[in-house]
């Protein structure tokens, strides 16, 4: 009998691994009761034997808490007043309790940062009391911390707070380092893979439904945190412009300007904010290269070098500054700068390399994709023999565009278009018909490099 139960139990939760060796036959029976109500979302009727599990077979199978979050949700959602807060109060309780009977399953960051994004969705307690869940959130395990709706309503209530003069106008820069941070490590690790599965596409190599679903997974989630950080973008926007900046750190310069790290974010502020050609920004980059040289401070005194117009002394300080950079993002920015500026100078080869430095360095990084299309593009008529060859190398552009979207969903519309207008410079199907060499590879000799292969008809 028991082990009938168990199969039907097993079946309704659809996870064998799951199951305790230890649970009784009664909790076999129960649990099977539960999961059948509240995998059709049955949620009240789920709700009794949820808590007679909770109390007698804690240990049966972590469908429990799975199930269980949702239905104290619906709960939450469904109620007000005490009873609500009531709900709210046990659905803390069970985080705790998931940590105690499943703790290699546990995500503090994320459990506390959902209790946050419930009391704020449903407008319990006050702003601050919000706020102070999710720091609670962030300062307990920051690294789980992942609900990318919830990093979002974080930042907004500490703009919220600070407009209301409830925290510092410090707090609020600090928390965007932290969270750009936290949102740039994880849309590398998604590009990182969907990087992989991009070049196996390339290669014509067929997917396993495993990698379809990772490349399924990544894009949902670098479309996510893409629209989370322009979010959190626009947001400190609202604050950090060049004139509110500028008067709010030369207020305490003098008070401050031995405080590296004081000097250190007030320089790295005013350059994200393109408040570079300020008295100001001058002062804090000659101040914290006498303080701390680094290779923030090499990549400031590049910035200045630039302005100048002191191309061979800002290209020094560009490289100093990335041989010396152990932030990849950081790092990626000063490549990135680089490549920039031989782009500008039609010095394509130079440029590429040190587009690809960034990518390296910062996988998300899709707008180097666009930026090595362009090149591309822009290289037609000098790279192969024949009209022929010299239009194909937009089918090479046109791919490397599309990636960018791919890489970084906040590009998607531009890269998409750009792509498309580079497939319809390449040869029309006539001229694949003409030649005669569809399905055939063509290589490029030009600094281009590589090869594309003609399109079947």
């Amino acid at each position: 009998m028991k082990t009938k139960l168990t199969l039907l139990f097993i079946a309704l939760v659809g996870a064998v691994n799951f199951v305790s060796a230890q649970a009784t036959e009664e909790c076999i029976t129960t649990m099977s009761i539960f999961s059948e109500h509240a995998k059709v979302k049955n949620y009240d009727a789920a709700y009794e034997p949820f808590m007679k599990l909770r109390k007698d077979c804690p240990t049966t199978s972590y469908a429990l808490y799975q199930y269980g979050e949702r239905i104290l949700h619906h709960k939450i959602e469904n109620s007000t007043g005490a009873e609500q807060k009531a709900f709210l109060a046990d659905l803390k309780k069970l985080y705790k309790e998931k940590k105690t009977h499943f703790a290699s399953k546990a995500k503090e960051g994320d459990d506390i940062a959902d209790v946050a994004l419930v009391m704020n969705e449903n407008s319990i307690g006050t702003a601050e009391e919000q706020y102070a869940m999710f720091n609670e959130a962030w300062e307990t395990d920051k690294e789980t911390f992942n609900n990318a709706k919830g990093l979002y309503v974080y930042f907004n209530l500490a703009v919220e707070l600070q407009e209301a003069g409830k925290i510092e106008l410090q707090e609020v820069f600090d928390l965007y380092d932290a969270l750009q941070t936290k949102i740039t490590d994880v849309q590398n690790d998604y590009a990182e893979r969907l990087q992989k599965i991009l070049e196996k596409n390339e290669a014509g190599t067929a997917l396993t439904s495993q990698e379809k679903r990772v490349e399924q997974i990544a894009e949902v989630n670098l479309s996510n945190y893409s629209k989370i950080a322009a979010g959190i973008n626009q947001k400190l926007g609202v604050l950090a412009d060049c004139d509110r900046l500028i008067p709010f750190y030369e207020a305490d310069y003098e008070a401050k300007k031995n405080d590296v790290a004081w000097v250190r974010g007030a320089a790295g502020r005013l350059i994200s904010k393109e408040c570079t050609d300020s008295e100001l920004f001058v002062t804090l980059v000659e101040q914290l290269n006498t303080l701390e040289p680094s290779a923030k401070t090499s990549y400031y005194l590049g910035r200045l070098a630039e302005q100048r117009g002191e191309d061979a002394k800002a290209l020094q300080y560009y490289e100093e500054s990335a041989e010396r950079q152990d932030d990849p993002a950081e790092k990626a920015k000063v490549y990135y700068r680089l490549a920039e500026n031989f782009r500008g100078k039609a010095s394509y080869s130079r440029a590429r390399g040190y587009y690809q430095k960034a990518v390296a360095a910062q996988p998300s990084m899709g707008i180097v994709y666009l930026r090595i299309a362009d090149m591309y593009a822009k290289s037609a008529n000098n790279c192969g023999n024949t009209r022929f060859e010299k239009l194909a190398i937009y089918w090479l552009a046109a791919d490397m565009a599309a990636r960018a979207g791919r890489i970084d969903p906040s590009l998607a519309d531009t890269a998409n278009k750009t792509a498309a207008a580079y497939r319809g410079l390449a040869p029309t199907r006539e001229m694949i018909f003409s030649e005669g060499n569809a399905g055939q590879r063509i290589s490029f000799s030009c600094w281009v490099g590589g090869s594309v292969t003609v399109p079947s008809l």
